[in-house]
This record gives structure tokens, sequence and C-alpha cells, in this order.
């Protein structure tokens, strides 16, 4: 299996392509709430993150229409390590920030949605490249029969799939942005199971930022009452 991807990741097949462009616009946004949050709480120039994420995306687009699909692959992960580190240091700086009353309670609370916000479409980019292989793994292995979540499709039987329109079901961006939306809401998974340990050591430092935005928010309207 690995020798089979390896060999169709750098040249253009005919399987169908899981669409990338959802991610893309998910990063995008990310640069979008970086951009919105107060000059206090972003490491350099607020535009930069807009600039690396562009910087990345344009030759990644490039790369896709190209067919190698190997080197995209470095780019994407690239772009996910830097909206990760840029996270991990606007919520270092809110922390800071909350005791030392610089910001206005208003622009807290905006920087903590915006954070929020963040970690949710950070961690479901990051379950989207790695469950199964990520998206190219997917598309060789139709069906998606093994990953490190269990989604309710992949339980349906075999005699009801075709009725319910569940026939070689894959996930896509949105199921994992909907898996992180619920991790960062309810702290848990809702109706997908966590198989994996990668996976569960992600979703608990997903979970940790939301418990900690969320405190700091909590802590934030005390205070101002």
């Amino acid at each position: 299996m690995d020798d089979h991807l390896n060999n169709l990741t750098n040249s253009k097949t005919d399987f169908e392509m899981e669409p990338r462009w959802p991610a893309m616009v998910a990063l995008a946004a990310v640069g979008g709430l970086y951009y919105a949050l107060p000059p206090a709480l972003t490491l350099g120039p607020r535009w930069l993150l807009i600039a690396v994420i562009t910087v990345l995306t344009i030759p990644n687009l490039l790369l896709i229409r190209q067919g190698m699909l190997r080197i995209s692959q470095i780019f994407g992960y690239l772009s996910s390590l830097v909206v990760t580190i840029s996270l991990l240091i606007s919520l270092t700086l809110l922390v800071r920030a909350l005791p030392s009353h610089v910001e206005q309670p208003s622009a807290l609370l905006r920087s903590a949605i915006a954070l929020w916000l963040t970690n949710v479409i950070v961690f479901a980019v990051w379950y989207w490249r790695l469950d199964a292989g990520g998206p190219r793994g997917r598309e060789v292995s139709p069906g998606h029969a093994k990953g490190s979540f269990l989604f309710p499709q992949m339980l349906i039987p075999d005699a009801l799939r075709g009725s319910m329109c569940a026939n070689e079901w894959s996930p896509t961006f949105v199921d994992y942005l909907f898996l992180a939306f619920n991790t960062s809401a309810a702290l848990s998974p809702t109706d997908t199971a966590v198989l994996s340990r990668w996976a569960k050591c992600l979703m608990m430092v997903q979970s940790i930022i939301s418990l900690t935005v969320v405190a700091l928010l909590a802590a934030r309207a005390v205070n101002i009452l």
C-alpha cells in the first residue's frame, strides 16, 4: 500500500481527487482572524501570517495542478505548522495580557473568540491532513474502511450503504471541521470515536487550548461584572 501511494503521489492519476480548496480557504480564514487581533497579541506585523500563508499556498496550488502531490504535501504541512505556532504564540500573549489590563476588555473578548475559532480551524486542518494518509491516502483507498477516526458512515451495514448513498464514502474537510468544532465546544468527540494515539493526543491539545480560552473569557466576564 505504501509503495503504491508513493508511486502515485508524483504523477497524475485517474483517481478522483479530494477537493483541497476548503482547507486552503480555512487557512486564509486563520490569516484573517490573526489580522483582526490587536497588535499586542501578535508577533510581528499582523499581515505577516497572511503573507506567509499566501507564499505557501500559491506554490501548493501549482504543484497540485502538476500532479506533484508529494511536494505539495510538504507545503501543506508547513502551512499547518505556521498557523499552529501563531495560534500558540497569540494564546500565550493573551494569557499574559489578561492580568496586566493593557488591552480593553472588549478587545480581549474579541481576541479570545478569534483564537477559539482559530483553534477549531487549525486542528481541523491537522485531522484532515493526517487521517488515513491525508487526502491522497483516502483517494487511493476509496471507502475509508480504516482511519484514526470512526465516523458514523463507517458503521453503516453493507446492505444499507447503497440506499443511504454511502458507497465508497470518504470524509472530506467539512467532516474534520465538524469533528474539530465538537472537540472545542464539548471538549470531547461526539458522534465520532477516536481510535489512534496520535489523534487522541491532538484532541487533548485542542481541548486544552479551548478550555484555556473559555476560562479566559469567563475570567474576563467576571472581572467586568
